[in-house]
């Protein structure tokens, strides 16, 4: 089995990809291929990406039974003792659906009412 993972890439690179695998959601690709025809797409994907992303990720003999292939993304492959794990990034990533700062209402219980008339 094969599954193709893209992120903001062209649409004609989604179109190509169609003709080889099943898009089970949006930017997701599944199916049976040969070896020789998931290297040839994921050399396509390479070359028609732009500036978006790809990960790969097809069976493989071994103890875990599969591998991963990545393009353009900031997570990575990693083999540690015989397993391929992914490494996310080090460091704080951002999120802008939390804030920082106070929210009002701890500002509220931590300075009281104050300002207004009793």
């Amino acid at each position: 089995m094969t599954v193709i993972i893209l992120t903001a890439c062209p649409p004609g690179l989604r179109g190509h990809l169609t003709q080889w695998l099943l898009e089970i959601s949006a930017g997701v690709y599944v199916g049976h291929i040969s070896t020789r025809v998931r290297d040839r797409l994921w050399a396509r994907v390479i070359d028609m990406a732009g500036p978006g992303r790809a990960l790969l990720v097809y069976q493989k003999r071994g103890e875990q039974k599969l591998s991963f292939a990545v393009h353009d993304h900031h997570w990575e492959p990693v083999d540690m003792d015989g397993v391929t794990l992914i490494r996310r990034p080090a460091g704080p990533i951002f999120n802008p659906a939390n804030p920082t700062g106070w929210s009002k209402a701890a500002k509220r219980r931590r300075f009281g009412r104050r300002g207004r008339p009793s």
